[in-house]
């Protein structure tokens, strides 16, 4: 029989202590309080994993709305997901989700490795971006195929599986990913009948069930994107803080009944 080694207490001690700092590196979580466009004040969950390299931030907007905003590094893609709670008087279902996904441009947000290091000093201080980059307008005329979206990011079923045939890109993020060697069938293009740009809006559609162009408008008004670099008394630059920052964007994309699209109404 093999005798048993026990380890001494202050080094089981020391292995616990590693293991969690271990842990903590890979995978974190922050929830700061953010300022919406409409003045309300939401809780926003920031997650990091630098081990799959992604970010993730999530919050509720006044509505109900549940928004996901997904950051793959390792791939290049940027995935929105909408939880759109439904109007049952409409014949609607309790929820509709919603998902786009994009090419991520380096640079947009700081590394997942930083954000899962970022702590903040007083929790309970209402945050505001330090800059406002706008509206970016996207015309998602592009269908994604869920049964072979791992060829794109492993992260899209996962996200996007309640959004079933409403995944959408753009042909632009298409070719981009297409030239990094991605499967063409995890795609397929709206025939130009089906173009947005072609089809009556569904705020103007009087037929429920008339396909229509439909329009949806989401907000990040918090997140960071840029790293601060401060000077000591060495040469060398190092990191002091983060930049923050709000983005708007606007999906236009086919949806084949008004049904699907009610919030257009009362934008």
């Amino acid at each position: 029989m093999n005798a048993r080694v026990t380890l001494p207490a202050s080094v089981q001690i020391a292995f616990v202590v590693f293991t969690l700092l271990l842990s903590v590196s890979v995978c974190s979580q922050l929830t700061v309080l953010v300022r919406l466009n409409d003045g309300q004040i939401t809780e926003e969950q920031l997650e990091a994993d630098s081990e799959k390299d992604i970010i993730t931030v999530e919050f509720r907007q006044t509505d109900g709305t549940l928004i996901t905003f997904l950051s793959d590094f390792k791939r290049h893609v940027k995935i929105f997901r909408a939880l759109v709670l439904g109007e049952p008087e409409k014949g609607q279902s309790q929820y509709q989700a919603l998902c786009f996904i994009s090419h991520l441009d380096h640079g947009e947000l700081i590394p997942s490795e930083a954000m899962a290091r970022l702590r903040q000093k007083n929790p309970h201080v209402v945050r505001s971006a330090d800059e406002r980059r706008g509206v970016e307008e996207l015309n998602m005329n592009v269908v994604l195929n869920m049964s072979r979206s791992w060829h794109l990011s492993t992260h899209i079923h996962n996200v996007c599986r309640d959004a079933r045939d409403l995944v959408y890109t753009r042909q632009q993020d298409v070719k981009y990913w297409l030239d990094k060697g991605v499967e063409g069938s995890v795609f397929e293009v709206f025939p130009q009948s089906l173009n947005v740009t072609g089809l009556q809006s569904c705020s103007s559609t009087t037929d429920p069930w008339q396909p229509c162009a439909c329009s949806y408008r989401l907000n990040l008004e918090w997140f960071p994107c840029q790293l601060k670099y401060c000077r000591g008394q060495g040469q060398n630059p190092y990191k002091c803080g983060i930049k923050s920052c709000s983005k708007g964007y606007r999906f236009s994309f086919y949806t084949p009944h008004k049904q699907l699209c009610l919030w257009d109404e009362d934008t």
